[in-house]
């Protein structure tokens, strides 16, 4: 997937997120989004997601030589962040197989594979709100990951992992991104941008 910035501005009231950030994401191109904490990185991932809109500019998502409608937009997205929550009320084995409903799983992932992949194989039957929060990190991270979608963002990917859990990511990650577009925001931790081979600059407004 393609993804084209245009002056793209957004505000909350009074107060500017980002301004005028005009870039163009390639497909298949793998880039940081960095910044200090505040700077906006993760309203401008929302915005590529179509969570949110851009109070001014545009944005276009093209998908083999042809622009998205909008409301399509979040079918061909997958995205794994810490502000959003999983359904903790059902067990993992319900939860994958919900997420697999609106976001096809890749070619040969049924709902065993994820879980093994996310080392939780042991707890298909536990609700997902006993989940430790690194546990919960990695079924966001495996979910997103292993979904069959072009563009993947993937906002501070090792939040709530410890170094074995951020070496499981950089595994994961590089085995599946293939000529995916991915988005990385991170405040510089070299261990989730280290497959990005390019960088956007998020500064922060006052």
């Amino acid at each position: 997937m393609r993804i084209h910035l245009q002056a793209a501005t957004k505000y909350f009231g009074r107060e500017v997120v980002f301004r005028d950030l005009s870039h163009t994401f390639d497909r298949g191109s793998r880039t940081a989004i960095l910044g200090p904490n505040g700077s906006g990185k993760s309203t401008l991932l929302q915005c590529v997601a179509g969570a949110l809109t851009l109070s001014k500019g545009t944005i276009a998502h093209e998908l083999s030589g042809q622009v998205l409608d909008q409301e399509r937009v979040y079918r061909h997205i997958s995205i794994a962040a810490p502000y959003l929550n999983l359904y903790e009320d059902l067990s993992l084995r319900e939860a994958i197989d919900f997420h697999a409903r609106f976001k096809p799983l890749r070619s040969g992932v049924d709902v065993q594979t994820l879980a093994q992949t996310a080392m939780l194989g042991q707890h298909l039957d536990k609700p997902v709100r006993n989940f430790s929060s690194g546990m919960k990190q990695r079924l966001k991270l495996a979910l997103a990951i292993l979904s069959d979608t072009p563009l993947l963002l993937l906002d501070e990917p090792t939040s709530n992992l410890d170094a074995a859990g951020a070496e499981w990511f950089q595994q994961l990650l590089s085995a599946h991104v293939d000529q995916r577009t991915l988005l990385v925001a991170s405040n510089r931790q070299a261990a989730e941008t280290a497959l990005c081979a390019q960088a956007v600059e998020v500064e922060r407004w006052k």
